[in-house]
């Protein structure tokens, strides 16, 4: 019989953002904006998209989602630090790095789920942040 493995919700964030929001912020400062808030992986797959934006504003929201599910918000979480990539079946897989995964560490964080989501005029992001069982408890 295989063993359980039970894992603490340690915090969960949400964002939405109108996607016209993000489109004005890159028009300004293509260049600039892009390498500020997404890592190159992130922008390489941004770029295959023939409408960036929705794509763009929900990964935008779902990484102002992981700073709050990480208790710290943007500023102790960098943008570039935070990277979500496609994984199996395109399902998001967050990747912390540097100080940001730090935080994490300090805090019993081992890892971070993100739903996103675009429709209409907004882009939504959900984030999930979650850590080991507790000493002492016993599950179900």
């Amino acid at each position: 019989m295989k063993k359980a493995i039970y894992l603490l919700v340690k915090g969960v964030g949400i964002d939405l953002i109108r996607i016209r929001r993000i489109a004005r912020a890159y028009r300004r400062r293509p260049e600039r904006f892009l390498t500020r808030i997404f890592t190159p992986k992130e922008i390489e797959i941004l770029q295959q998209k023939g409408n960036i934006f929705p794509s763009m504003a929900a990964r935008f929201a779902a990484k102002e989602a992981i700073a709050k599910a990480l208790g710290c918000g943007i500023g102790v979480a960098k943008w570039c630090e935070m990277e979500i990539l496609p994984g199996t079946r395109g399902k998001p897989v967050v990747f912390l790095k540097g100080g940001t995964r730090s935080w994490a560490e300090k805090y019993g964080i081992k890892g971070v789920e993100v739903s996103m989501s675009h429709d209409g005029p907004y882009a939504i992001a959900k984030a999930v942040a979650y850590g080991g069982t507790p000493k002492g408890k016993s599950s179900f």
